[in-house]
């Protein structure tokens, strides 16, 4: 049973006799988990309003409520009773779907993040709740990164197919653009997750984040800070924030794939967005930050508590640069999107993937340490070479041939 539950991913208060007490804590964390998602995005859309306001010198949301935080209520309560519009050609069925392929892998991917716990002494975050033993996330599969990959790949279908269902051809374009940057950067944002992996030899999320004890372990430290700065611009590009909102370029696609989409069909979208922001923040600190894992000890307060403090406070600041880059960096053109995936990201990611690999088998192997670094430097710098030499070929080549249109 333990073996099972084990393989499953199952919350170890599901092990045993399951008598009302542990139905009740697991039904509460799945109503805080959901129910927190859906606060956390209509504030996120708070703040991202009001910080771009104030970085560009205007007021923001200041009317609904305190502060003007009951603005995404009143747009969302808005978007219910507008009129939901069903176009002529479209595909009906794949159109109804198509939000919801978009909005509902953000809120699956946060079960298997750990949302606290206590992971001092070799606790591995289990926390006693009530009399019994759980932990601060729904599930802990131990596939649980393959299951966030496979989510996130889900998502795009959601703007794939509504743009490919509304019937039009600027949506599909849209949808067109979404797929052709999903595959760019899915890669690189694999192969930065492998990196991760390789150190702390398990998918496990919970084990992830028990793997980085200390400051100096945290992954963005241990794995070299460049793992980080892809899995940082692929996952931007995965949720087509600006630079990378291609996928809904006003000024080429006259509002890209959801153009056709209206109601709340078109809130559905729009809430997708913000909650990819935060779902992706969570992951970027439970990767690469510690998780529930703080810097020192916050006195007055619990281990678990603790750990759900320091990471709220991680996301936010993952939020707050995500805002940053919205508010400041130009919109990418195309070519520089393809090029910044397959000619950049891609090769440094599989690059710094095999030098971390070498290194973890050079100290397995008990290797001179100098020699393969040495060795790698040299490799690397050869690559590096090559890889610019084949892209100055190739830009030449273009502009030898001239413009094909």
């Amino acid at each position: 049973m333990v073996g099972s539950a084990s393989l499953l991913g199952l919350d170890p208060i599901s092990i045993g006799n399951l008598m009302w007490a542990p139905l009740l804590i697991i039904l509460m964390k799945v109503v805080v988990v959901f129910g927190v998602g859906l606060v956390a995005t209509m504030l996120m859309v708070w703040f991202e309003r009001k910080a771009i306001a104030g970085m560009n010198n205007r007021i923001g949301p200041n009317k609904a409520g305190p502060w003007g935080l009951l603005q995404t209520l009143a747009d969302g309560t808005k978007l219910f009773f507008k009129e939901d519009l069903l176009p002529e050609r479209a595909d009906r069925f794949v159109f109804r779907l198509a939000p919801f392929l978009a909005f509902v892998p953000a809120f699956l991917v946060w079960s298997i993040i750990p949302l606290g716990g206590d992971f001092s002494n070799g606790k591995d975050g289990l926390v006693t709740w009530f009399g019994h033993t759980t932990r601060v996330q729904l599930a802990d599969p131990p596939v649980g990164i393959l299951l966030l990959l496979a989510l996130s790949s889900i998502a795009v279908y959601g703007i794939m197919l509504a743009g490919w269902s509304s019937g039009s051809k600027y949506p599909l374009l849209g949808s067109v653009r979404a797929s052709a940057q999903m595959v760019s950067y899915e890669a690189a944002l694999g192969l930065s997750v492998a990196t991760v992996i390789l150190l702390a030899g398990t998918l496990s999320t919970s084990g992830i984040v028990g793997n980085q004890g200390n400051f100096v372990n945290w992954h963005v430290i241990s794995t070299g800070v460049i793992p980080f700065v892809i899995f940082m611009i692929a996952a931007t590009a995965e949720m087509n924030r600006p630079p990378f909102d291609l996928v809904e370029a006003e000024q080429e696609l006259v509002g890209g794939f959801n153009t056709e989409y209206s109601g709340i069909r078109f809130g559905l979208f729009f809430l997708a967005e913000f909650m990819n922001t935060i779902t992706m923040s969570g992951i970027i600190v439970t990767l690469f930050f510690g998780g529930p894992q703080g810097l020192f000890d916050i006195p007055g307060i619990p281990g678990a508590w603790e750990g759900t403090l320091w990471l709220i406070a991680k996301i936010v600041v993952f939020l707050y640069i995500y805002v940053w880059m919205r508010a400041t960096l130009p919109r990418f053109r195309y070519d520089q999107l393809m090029n910044l995936g397959w000619k950049i990201l891609i090769p440094a990611s599989l690059g710094w993937f095999m030098l971390m690999a070498v290194l973890r088998l050079a100290r397995d192997e008990d290797w001179n340490r100098g020699i393969v670094i040495a060795a790698c430097i040299v490799v690397l710098l050869l690559c590096v070479g090559i890889l610019s030499l084949a892209n100055r070929v190739s830009k030449a080549n273009r502009e030898r041939e001239g413009a094909m249109f």
